[in-house]
């Protein structure tokens, strides 16, 4: 045991040290959370602009390049922040741990669901399908 380790030997015998990913899904909820505020301004304003707008004029708007890859970039943010978000509320709350892994698989596999459910319809509609 060196001189700078401050660890409690139990601690470091256990493994039961810093996992070093804290910082990283730390700032990956940061970023994920400035981007759903650019482009949840845009999609708001999109949406009001097609408040009286018939089903056509949307499917047009929507279709159109830009729109449809600002729509697609906005939905996978909010998917992947929304995991990021929930899956810290599991690790702090649920302290069984077949029950936090269970959850855990459940919402990556229904964010990834959902996710490629909404970017497929996205690009139906863009490409005219």
């Amino acid at each position: 045991m060196s001189a700078k380790d401050l660890r409690n030997p139990l601690k470091r015998a256990l493994g039961l040290g810093s996992a070093q990913a804290g910082v990283g899904h730390w700032w990956t909820q940061r970023v994920t959370a400035a981007g759903l505020v650019l482009l949840g301004l845009w999609f708001v304003i999109t949406v009001l602009g097609l408040l009286h707008a018939d089903y056509a004029t949307a499917k047009a708007t929507v279709a159109k390049p830009w729109n449809a890859v600002l729509l697609i970039a906005f939905l996978v943010t909010a998917f992947w922040h929304a995991v990021l978000g929930l899956q810290v509320v599991v690790e702090d709350y649920v302290h069984t741990r077949w029950k936090e892994v269970s959850l855990l698989v459940a919402i990556k596999f229904l964010a990834v669901l959902g996710a490629l459910a909404s970017v497929l319809a996205v690009l139906r509609i863009a490409l005219g399908a």
